[in-house]
């Protein structure tokens, strides 16, 4: 069963046969399977009127437990998006009404980022819907397949430092 991939990789072995094209047979697969992802994953939290990103933010404060707060280093830490990225996130997220932010107790000058009502309530709705998506997404595949892909793109990202 071929793929894109391994037209790219026949092209490329008859063009340049004296190099080592292997390499693509996981970067191209990985990039190509990755922007399917994204692009259904857009597509989900679209219908709920989010990005990726906004998503990350809310689950990151929804998964911390308690009163589902945390200061904007530690949000940006135990999300999956950049710092920077969170300060805008948090701006539109706050004029929403899905986020509120205070002055931190410990710190005058820091400040705590919460989940509203609201937002908990959006994420709380999101979330299943978006496991749904990723069970969908990975439906071809058998639970010992999943297992070992799992292990090994683990394996890849501590290789990577990532």
């Amino acid at each position: 069963m071929n793929d894109h991939v391994d037209d790219i990789i026949g092209q490329w072995q008859q063009q340049r046969p004296d190099l080592d094209v292997s390499p693509m047979k996981v970067i191209g697969r990985l990039s190509r399977i990755s922007q399917h992802v994204e692009r259904r994953l857009e597509e989900n939290f679209a219908r709920h009127g989010l990005d990726s990103g906004a998503f990350d933010v809310l689950a990151t404060l929804r998964r911390a437990g308690g009163p589902c707060t945390l200061n904007p280093k530690d949000l940006a830490l135990s999300s999956m998006i950049t710092s920077s990225a969170v300060a805008q996130r948090l701006n539109r997220l706050q004029d929403r009404g899905l986020v509120s932010r205070t002055k931190s107790g410990v710190d005058g000058r820091g400040t705590q980022v919460s989940l509203t009502p609201q937002g908990r309530e959006l994420v709380d709705t999101v979330l299943p819907a978006h496991l749904d998506m990723e069970h969908d997404l990975l439906s071809g595949m058998s639970v010992n397949d999943l297992r070992t892909l799992a292990d090994l793109l683990k394996k890849l990202g501590h290789s990577l430092a990532v």
